[in-house]
Order: structure tokens, then C-alpha cells, then sequence
């Protein structure tokens, strides 16, 4: 069983863009009053690289598997979270808490980063909050926290732990980009490894419903005409029948309510 970890086992990135420094302020207002230290990892802006980015992307696929057509931002999102994970590989640290800019920390936040360290042996990736969680099974608790896994789709990427060994397998086979970051997460029964959420959350997100990625009031994205969603409809089925069955086979289909060792 992995070795409980502490904050000094820690690194911690915050990813924001040089454009976003009110973001910036707030997040290290926030994050210095919690005696939290980053690094700032400047966030890839796809509009800007359009061209390059798209040639690590599969747009058939994407524009299949997400039924719609891939946006400059899903690209800068996608490739700024895997160099943030190529970065944590190459340095000392054991455990990476992933940032983006928009999160709001709850006054629990510190009690539950540490009770998740101290836990570390139970979970691969672990989410401190979540666009969409849905269909939680409970695998257990530490001290008042429920590790949650999720039959139905769990995403959002604002607030992670991450292991250095998880990290390093699934690094090779992210590549190109067939789908938004946190949909390639959630195919965790293809990737083989322990995505959880930490329930209840301890942070949220709030962009003032601005997004580098999807515009301002999710402007920016234009789904396809239904039938041209059909092929994006039936992989949503199918995915849950896949988290299913991953979690069946690792016995973690049903819930349990006892405290994790």
C-alpha cells in the first residue's frame, strides 16, 4: 500500500493566463492566506497557437466524439494541463494539486487537501470539485469525506491531486487530442486508474460565466444539428456501461461506508 503523503510530498500549479491577472491577484490572495506556495504555469492561449495546437488533434474524432467541432480553447486547455503534468514528472514532488484560476476555496479546503494526502494509497486522481458528478458510488470514507467514484460523467478540472505514477503512464497515450481534457479523464476505465471525487466539495468554481475555452455565456459553441450528434449520443450511452463494468470488475460497483485505512 502507497505511503501516506503530507504537504511537504506536495507541488502545487496554478495555470492562468498572462492576459487573466485579476484572476491571478485572487487566486494568490487566496492561496497565500492558506500559506499554500505555487507555481504559476502560463496557460497556453489557443487562439494564439491555433495552428500548431491543431496538429496534435484529431478533429474527426473530437468533432465525433463530443459532437461538436473542437474550439482554439479546448486545444489550450488540453496541452496546458499536459505540460503542467510533463512538468510535476520532471520534479521532485510525489503529488500534484492542479489549479485552474477560477476556483473559490471553502474554509475546509486545507483539512481536506490533508486528509487526501494522508489517504493517498486509495485513490490515482482525486477532484476537489466538479462541473458534473453524476451517479456517486461511495468507496469508503476518510474521517468525515466520502471518496466518491461516478458511474455517470464527473467533469471539470479546476481543483486536482494527481500521483507521479498515474501521471507517468497515462502521459504516452493522451495523444493526439480526440475529446475536451476532462472528457479524456473521464474514460478512466480505458486509462485504467482511480479517478474519485472528495465529497463533500470543498471548493467551486466561479468565471463569471467568462471562458478563454467556450466565450462569454458558452458563446463560442455551436453544437452540431441533433442528427449529426447521434455518433456523440451513443458514446455517452456506451460510457456509462463502461464506468459500470471498470467499476464492477475492481469490486467497486457498491457502495461501501466505511473508513479507508
Amino acid at each position: 500500500m502507497a505511503k501516506a503523503l503530507t504537504r511537504a510530498d506536495l507541488g502545487v500549479w496554478l495555470i492562468n493566463l498572462d492576459r487573466d491577472k485579476d484572476r491571478l491577484a485572487g487566486m494568490t490572495a487566496q492561496l497565500d492566506a492558506m500559506g499554500l506556495p505555487y507555481t504559476r504555469f502560463p496557460a497556453i492561449y489557443g487562439k494564439d497557437h491555433a495552428a500548431e495546437l491543431s496538429k496534435r488533434v484529431d478533429a474527426a474524432a473530437y468533432a465525433r466524439n463530443m459532437g461538436r467541432a473542437i474550439l482554439p480553447g479546448d486545444m489550450g486547455c488540453y496541452v496546458s494541463h499536459l505540460t503542467v503534468w510533463e512538468t510535476f514528472v520532471a520534479s521532485a514532488h510525489k503529488v500534484a494539486l492542479i489549479l485552474e484560476d477560477d476556483v473559490v476555496f471553502h474554509d475546509d479546503f486545507l483539512e481536506s487537501l490533508d486528509i487526501a494526502l494522508a489517504g493517498a494509497a486509495h485513490w490515482d486522481m482525486l477532484r476537489f470539485n466538479c462541473i458534473r458528478s453524476k451517479l456517486p458510488i461511495k468507496q469508503g470514507k476518510l474521517a468525515n469525506y466520502s471518496i466518491n467514484a461516478y458511474v455517470g460523467p464527473s467533469t471539470g478540472t479546476a481543483t486536482y491531486l494527481l500521483s507521479k505514477s498515474v501521471c507517468q503512464r497515462l502521459l504516452p497515450n493522451l495523444w493526439p487530442q480526440t475529446r475536451a481534457f476532462d472528457h479524456e479523464l473521464n474514460r478512466f476505465f480505458h486509462h485504467d486508474f482511480r479517478q474519485l471525487g472528495l465529497e463533500p466539495f470543498s471548493s467551486h468554481v466561479d468565471d463569471g460565466g467568462v471562458s478563454a475555452i467556450t466565450g462569454t455565456g458558452f458563446a463560442d459553441v455551436h453544437k452540431f444539428k441533433w442528427y449529426r450528434r447521434l455518433p456523440h449520443y451513443r458514446l455517452k450511452a456506451a460510457n456509462y456501461v463502461r464506468r459500470a463494468w471498470w467499476l464492477a470488475r475492481k469490486g467497486r460497483l457498491w457502495p461501501r461506508d466505511g473508513q479507508m485505512e
